[in-house]
């Protein structure tokens, strides 16, 4: 790929694109909500695929586990959302983190993604979406290296540059390697990191029954699922949740800048010891520095409703 057209698709998509959707769906509330305001937007995403991503916390005994436990969340909201005839294009990842950064773990979503994108080109690039752990996309790039050439990558993982804990970021540390992988393949990339930026992406209780509560089966369950999540967690506190895997769909719908601001900048590589290694030589990325708070809620909640009415 020349400069010129790698420039260029580090750009907002114009028009209808094709995407790929890799999620780590039952690890906490904000994937359902992703998933959801992606399927409110058909005139703007072909949605090829859903992937499910491996975790591994106090929701999953083991990364495979967490990876079953997401492939049923999907199917239970494409569902609700009466799209179960996509459950056609839902694929099980991996069932393990990389154990180097030349092996990839074999997956029907790592081959679904390496075949997949030698249908696209540089020209006509496939969108790739990540809001979980990179396993399945970088298990993907080294079983097809055209991937870089023929897809554009938008990653929800990794903090901010500013933070002291840059990269022990949930979705970042639980793969180094497969980090590592995806930000050294010269694939056109877009990060979104977490605390620092799109943290600022957060409700509460009052907005979720304002706008969701009553309207339908999906947004019921998107409300009262993050409600009973944050009382498990913060009974008799204030709170509010954050629900910023949302902004990685939110950057492919968004051609006039109206929900979130980025830039170019000279693309770092995550560690080991869980830092960001800086070398000028390496190819731009786009940086997402801010996201419209309230602007994107307003998008999120009215396609949510009015998809609810159809």
């Amino acid at each position: 790929m020349d400069k010129e057209q790698f420039a260029k698709n580090l750009e907002r998509p114009k028009g209808k694109i094709d995407v790929v959707l890799d999620t780590d769906a039952y690890n906490e509330i904000d994937d359902q909500f992703a998933i959801s305001y992606m399927l409110t937007y058909p005139e703007k995403l072909n949605v090829k695929g859903i992937c499910a991503a491996p975790f591994l916390n106090e929701k999953s005994t083991s990364p495979e586990d967490g990876m079953e436990k997401s492939f049923d969340e999907i199917i239970k909201l494409l569902k609700l959302a009466r799209k179960e005839e996509m459950s056609g294009i839902v694929y099980k990842g991996s069932t393990k983190y990389l154990d180097d950064e030349a092996t990839p773990v074999d997956s029907p979503a790592a081959r679904f993604m390496a075949s997949l994108a030698d249908e696209y080109s540089p020209e006509k690039p496939l969108y790739i979406a990540a809001i979980g752990a990179i396993t399945n996309v970088a298990s993907a790039f080294l079983m097809n290296p055209k991937m870089a050439e023929n897809c554009v990558v938008v990653w929800l993982g990794g903090n901010a540059e500013s933070s002291p804990w840059a990269a022990s970021e949930f979705n970042m540390m639980q793969d180094i390697a497969a980090a590592r992988v995806v930000f050294g393949s010269g694939v056109p990339l877009v990060m979104l990191p977490c605390m620092g930026v799109v943290d600022h992406f957060a409700t509460g209780r009052w907005e979720l029954e304002h706008f969701l509560a009553g309207r339908g089966p999906l947004c019921d369950y998107l409300a009262q699922n993050t409600i009973n999540e944050a009382e498990r967690i913060s009974a008799w506190k204030a709170w509010t949740r954050v629900i910023w895997d949302v902004t990685a769909i939110a950057w492919l719908i968004d051609e006039n800048c109206l929900y979130m601001l980025d830039e170019k900048r000279p693309r770092f590589m995550p560690t080991y010891e869980k830092k960001y290694e800086y070398d000028r030589e390496r190819e731009d990325f786009v940086y997402v520095y801010h996201v419209y708070r309230d602007a994107l809620f307003t998008d999120l909640f009215g396609r949510l409703t009015y998809y609810e009415s159809l």
